[in-house]
């Protein structure tokens, strides 16, 4: 029987060093999902592709991060948990039974697992591997995904097959694993309530997580668990969206980590906020009518979520789409088709990307040697560029075009400069605000009336104007092509 009450008192296995969180405690579990090769090899892929050509320090890993989502995952949950306490305090003793230790205990659990295994499917140089063109042919064949899963039952994670794989797909896939092999019973989980809360899943949760779910609910809701349209609602499943939030949402564990985490490595300020401000002030919200079910935050919360949302502009602005980054991610993604275009290389990767007995051995290592072995071959090349840190001479810069506008803006560079025709390259990165005029993805302000002191939820967008500034946009870079590339 695992032990509730001593893991909530904070008892933990072992205790990692991190540079951003300080001591991020483990449990055995948690251990051995961190001590499996398919998570290991996090280590050799760097967080953010080889944006420390441009920030030096920004050479952190998909492990750090991983594992520093999952501390702040819990920290979420146990917050919300414990400002519920509190608040309730203030007006009643309030006596946890054993069955509610147990639900907090197992939902906690789910949550940091879920966080820690989100990214494990990322290949070499993260997001930048799979927009590569031959890698996105390669990840588009017809019967990828049943090679994926060959020998496994898919159908418990999805009833349908995706018409076209993502990293978050491979994400599940290697959970499936790792969760496997681990044994997970061992710590009373589940490994279909982990999977059901990461991307991409549509899951039937576990009998143990549909009970934990209610005691839960009925914990948190108190008079309003049985009454209004959220009783006929499935629960269940109402918490695991919940749960799923924390893991990927618009306020979610991942944004928290990376934010903290590239802002410090990349030696720039403009990724910090409060998280121990925004953390203290989320709340968990419901609506009986409507019904819903999500996170709130408290009014004098806002601040700090407006310093998060405003951090996270910045930093897309400021340093992932800074002109000299995108410049070396359009050469990365150039060097990647080039060395897949050898057949030792493109069997190999494709075979890690249908087998899990070798996918292992996808991280940004194997292509820096293949970078090396091609350029040694071919000087003139894209993998050269790379391995020599030649960057791109950036021309200009410009907001939200076309695509016709692109092009048009590429030829009139070439005619006002006299370049040859193809010489001017450009690289682009959308960053997507928009769920945040849209009532930032269902989150809602817990309002107080000074009066009564009673409480109700209001839409962001009506407490705050902040959150209407921000919007969908693309920054798109003009380059002219190094000199060594050039015909």
């Amino acid at each position: 029987m695992r032990s509730a009450v001593n893991d909530l008192l904070g008892a933990y296995d072992k205790l990692i060093m991190d540079p951003v969180h300080g001591g991020i405690p483990l449990y055995r579990h948690e251990i051995r999902v961190i001590d499996h090769p398919l998570f290991q090899r996090l280590r050799n892929i760097c967080q953010n592709d080889i944006l420390s050509l441009v920030f030096p320090g920004a050479t952190h890993s998909r492990f750090l991060h991983s594992v520093g989502v999952m501390h702040v995952g819990g920290r979420m949950f146990r917050a919300m948990i414990d400002a519920y306490l509190r608040e309730k305090q203030l007006s009643e003793q309030v006596d946890l039974t054993l069955s509610q230790l147990d639900a907090i205990d197992y939902l906690t659990k789910v949550i940091r697992l879920g966080c820690l295994l989100h990214d494990s499917g990322h290949s070499s140089f993260s997001h930048q591997f799979t927009q590569a063109r031959r890698i996105n042919e390669l990840m588009a064949r017809g019967n990828r995904f049943e090679e994926l899963w060959r020998g496994e039952d898919y159908r418990r994670y999805y009833p349908d097959q995706p018409p076209e794989l993502e990293h978050e797909h491979y994400s599940v896939r290697v959970a499936h694993d790792v969760l496997g092999a681990i044994g997970l019973d061992e710590a009373g989980l589940h490994t279909e309530d982990v999977l059901g809360i990461m991307e991409t899943t549509d899951v039937v949760p576990s009998e143990a997580f549909c009970r934990h779910a209610r005691t839960f609910w009925s914990f948190i809701a108190g008079g309003d668990a049985d009454s209004g349209a959220l009783a006929h609602e499935n629960i269940p499943r109402l918490v695991m969206d919940l749960l799923s939030s924390i893991v990927s949402g618009e306020i979610d564990a991942d944004r928290a980590d990376y934010m903290l985490r590239d802002g410090f490595h990349s030696s720039v300020t403009i990724g910090g906020f409060n998280l121990d401000h925004l953390l203290s002030n989320l709340r968990f919200g419901w609506e009986v009518e409507t019904p819903w079910l999500g996170l709130a935050i408290t009014h004098k919360g806002l601040g700090a979520l407006e310093d998060f949302v405003y951090s996270r502009h910045q930093m897309y602005r400021k340093v992932y789409a800074h002109k000299t980054a995108l410049g070396f991610d359009w050469l990365l993604r150039e060097a990647i088709n080039e060395v897949l275009e050898e057949s030792e290389t493109f069997d190999w990767v494709d075979t890690c990307l249908s087998d899990m007995t070798h996918f292992a051995d996808l991280t940004d290592s194997f292509f820096w040697e293949a970078f090396r072995r091609y350029a040694r071959r071919h000087p003139r090349s894209y993998s050269r560029c790379i391995v020599d840190r030649v960057k791109l001479d950036h021309l200009d810069t410009r907001e939200n075009l076309t695509q016709q506008a692109m092009q048009d803006h590429c030829q009139a560079l070439e005619q006002q400069l006299g370049m040859a025709a193809g010489e001017v390259v450009t690289c682009s990165m959308r960053a997507r605000f928009s769920n945040i005029q849209d009532n930032f993805n269902g989150i809602k302000v817990l309002m107080k009336d000074p009066i009564h002191r009673t409480r109700s939820l209001k839409k962001i967008t009506d407490v705050s104007a902040f959150f209407s500034k921000f919007g969908d946009g693309t920054i798109t870079h003009f380059y002219r092509r190094p000199a060594l590339l050039r015909n």
